[in-house]
């Protein structure tokens, strides 16, 4: 059950913020006259909420700080407006940090929001907690997230970033360009892609990382791989070399100019003064003995 104020022994509710961020946390408090009953909290609706933290929020203006009355206001504040966290971390469900974490970091911003809190400015609390909230979230991913560390600069381009490239995109109905982004952002198109090579260092991926039970493929290192097929020729030239070496200057020439040079037989001939069919003899012979000497290799 939740806790209702005009309970004789009134628990503080077990999702309460840690200790670290409440005054003087405790189990068990004394009712609090003048303030009405509150309800389970599942059982609140946003409007009643409303209405229950302001008047929450007249008392706690009354109370003085540091004190069990004070501490119980301020606690049930938070387990009122929970809500308001659950809301803006549902934002980030795609993110890879667990949901739990980012409603642990959004009710920071929630109590901040609550202790900077006053009635006479006129506005209504969920309006003036949503951005402390929302801030305390994104600070989070910004300092803490990221796989390799960047400058401040280029974390706060990439939020920049991928704001515009929401907006943009609905606008156009397509992925916008570089120079789209740039112009949005007032920046130069070297500053989008710098911004846009950062993003990559935001999370990385194990190599060792499995797939999931449903997916038959390997880990990622045993997916990222290709056969190269140049390794079979590098195998050959270095077994060649030897062989070419011990040829005569004029058959290890023709070689080059047909094969490097990639010249027809006839500019051969042309080249060092001899017939097209002598060449073609030469280069043939050439060609065997190198075979040949493949062979005895292997």
């Amino acid at each position: 059950m939740s806790p209702r104020l005009d309970a004789s022994h009134t628990p503080i509710a077990t999702s309460t913020p840690p200790p670290d961020q409440l005054d003087h946390p405790i189990d068990l408090l004394d009712p609090i006259e003048g303030l009405p009953e509150i309800p389970p909290y599942d059982e609140i609706g946003p409007v009643d909420a409303r209405a229950l933290s302001k008047t929450l929020f007249e008392r706690l203006e009354s109370l003085e700080e540091g004190t069990h009355e004070y501490s119980y206001v301020r606690n049930t504040l938070v387990e009122l407006n929970l809500a308001l966290v659950k809301f803006a971390a549902s934002r980030f469900r795609s993110r890879s940090e667990p949901m739990e974490d980012i409603i642990q970091v959004g009710t920071i911003g929630l109590i901040k929001a609550i202790d900077r809190f006053e009635l006479s400015r006129g506005v209504e609390f969920p309006t003036f907690a949503m951005p402390t909230i929302i801030g305390e979230i994104k600070r989070f991913f910004r300092d803490t997230s990221w796989s390799v560390r960047v400058p401040r600069r280029l974390q706060e381009l990439r939020l920049d970033l991928a704001k515009a490239g929401d907006e943009l995109a609905q606008k156009l109905d397509r992925a916008p360009t570089v120079t789209e982004l740039a112009e949005r952002l007032g920046i130069s198109n070297d500053e989008v892609v710098e911004g846009m090579a950062a993003s990559n260092a935001y999370t990385a991926s194990s190599l060792d990382a499995q797939p999931e039970e449903d997916d038959s493929e390997g880990a990622l290192a045993d997916r990222i791989g290709y056969e190269d097929h140049g390794l079979e020729g590098i195998e050959y030239i270095e077994s060649l070399k030897p062989l070419i070496a011990e040829l005569p200057s004029r058959d290890r020439k023709i070689l080059s100019l047909r094969f490097v040079a990639n010249m027809t037989q006839s500019e051969i001939g042309e080249e060092l003064g001899i017939s097209q069919m002598h060449v073609s003899r030469l280069l043939s012979r050439t060609l065997v003995r190198l075979r040949k000497g493949l062979a005895l290799d292997e």
